[in-house]
């Protein structure tokens, strides 16, 4: 019976899989969005071949869980970073992170500007550049682009801060808990090849449940089902769940809140380079987390479809091995 099942969902996804592929997309600019207006983005900007030019991790320690000691090319980054608002008076630096291989950084662009955020960031590079050819560093210093992630929502800018100032003490984590932060492109799971990052022995447990709730679930109704779920979770089944509905979210945070395992399912895969961020990566560092993913990385998502919630519903289902 189970290899009739089995059968059934390889054959399924070979039907419809490729009606819900995301093609990825090739720009790390949004498509359409102005770059001269107010807004805040927070940017990241690569060392050319990941050197480690701009510091060295160091840590832990009494004080700090981990932190970067800026080399003296490092220095001069941090400098030229927060001297932006001298050339560009409408811009505001809201946060500067110098990691060894890479920077992080938030600006806030208050008004319209007469030049775009890219002139903005390539005369920032180019200070760096010209810094690091007295300094007899090889170049080019950077990447030749730069990722900018747009402010769009409420809470956001939160989010943002933490995520930048949280870098040094994830990549210790991630350092020491390596195998829990590779990146894999090819993996089996529900009769479907995807994405994952995370512990993959959760794909192996012996009883894995798929947290499926309604969306016209009243509170008293969720609470009922966040209380179903956590005591499964709490005797040692994984729930599964793209964590899309209300109730859904609400059983997926508690169950992680109480360190149990979870599989998610995320409409976006992973980069190389791709890490959790909040308490998805602590999640990662305890092994307690695996991210999979039926779709290729794209740097701007579109929004969630009805085909697509189906197509990760289906993949929970597939995945739990009770129903």
């Amino acid at each position: 019976m189970d290899d009739y099942r089995n059968e059934q969902r390889r054959q399924w996804w070979q039907r419809n899989a490729g009606k819900y592929q995301k093609k990825p997309s090739m720009s790390r600019r949004m498509a359409g969005h102005d770059y001269y207006g107010r807004c805040i983005y927070m940017i990241t900007i690569v060392v050319a071949g990941r050197r480690k030019l701009l510091g060295t991790l160091c840590g832990p320690d009494e004080s700090h869980m981990a932190w970067v000691k800026a080399s003296a090319l490092g220095d001069a980054v941090k400098r030229y970073w927060h001297e932006i608002p001298l050339h560009h008076p409408h811009v505001k630096v809201l946060r500067g992170q110098l990691m060894p291989d890479h920077f992080h950084g938030i600006l806030f662009v208050t008004e319209k500007t007469s030049v775009p955020l890219g002139t903005i960031i390539n005369s920032f590079k180019k200070a760096c550049t010209f810094a690091a050819r007295e300094l007899n560093i090889a170049t080019p210093l950077w990447e030749s682009d730069y990722h900018d992630l747009i402010l769009s929502s409420r809470g956001q800018l939160s989010s943002m801060i933490n995520y930048v100032d949280d870098n040094p003490r994830r990549l210790w984590v991630k350092r020491n808990n390596s195998d829990f932060f590779k990146v894999r492109k090819m993996v089996e799971a529900g009769g479907q090849q995807v994405e994952a990052l995370g512990n993959l022995f959760l794909l192996d447990f012996p009883v894995i449940t798929a947290v499926q709730c309604t969306r016209k679930l009243t509170k008293e109704q969720i609470q009922a089902q966040v209380e179903h779920f956590l005591a499964l979770a709490q005797r040692g089944v994984v729930l599964v769940s793209p964590a899309i509905s209300p109730g859904e979210k609400e059983v997926i945070k508690a169950a992680q809140a109480a360190h149990c395992k979870v599989i998610k399912i995320v409409d976006n895969g992973f980069t190389s380079l791709s890490k959790p961020s909040g308490e998805d990566f602590d999640a990662c560092s305890r092994g307690d987390l695996l991210l999979i993913s039926p779709f290729k990385h794209q740097n701007h998502r579109t929004g969630l479809t009805e085909q697509i919630c189906y197509h990760l519903n289906a993949l929970a289902a597939a995945i739990a091995t009770t129903s």
